[in-house]
């Protein structure tokens, strides 16, 4: 395994978007963090200046999810999406709809936490409805607000 901190991601297929970054702490433990509402709302932030007034997880098979983002500007971004497949702690399978779409359509997520020595490999994989929704997502800022939030992730998960 590679050390831990870097953020890759990939086009793969027609549709995908593959994203990898290894954390310096236990599967359990990076699970709780990327499920728990309270641990969320600090780390899912991208870019710096955003917080989350709104951060709901009805962690079910049918469950649904909400955040909301709100920047210093008063912008705000929300998404939401339900879950299609859960097995804690190994994989999370749900959709993502954004409220004002940026994208065409619904993007499918798949996170699967795989340990290794104590350390948790985090690969998300993201499916589109087509090729350019795919390459649009990729040419957008999501790449750097994955990798900031990725590395706030991090650091919670130094001192939970």
């Amino acid at each position: 395994m590679s050390d831990a901190g870097q953020l890759m991601v990939s086009a793969h297929g027609e549709r995908e978007i593959v994203m990898t970054r290894l954390f310096d702490a236990p599967r359990d433990l990076v699970f709780q963090a990327y499920t728990t509402p309270e641990y969320v709302r600090r780390w899912l932030l991208g870019p710096d200046g955003w917080t989350m007034p709104v951060c709901e997880i009805d962690l079910r098979v049918g469950g649904r999810y909400r955040y909301l983002w709100r920047h210093a500007d008063g912008q705000e971004m929300g998404m939401g999406g339900v879950y299609k497949e859960i097995r804690a702690p190994e994989r999370i399978v749900s959709t993502e709809v954004f409220d004002q779409p940026w994208y065409e359509g619904e993007g499918l997520g798949t996170a699967v936490f795989k340990e290794h020595a104590g350390k948790t490999m985090l690969t998300t994989t993201l499916v589109y409805g087509s090729r350019a929704v795919r390459d649009g997502v990729l040419k957008s800022p999501m790449e750097g607000g994955v990798k900031a939030s990725y590395d706030r992730l991090a650091n919670i998960l130094r001192k939970p």
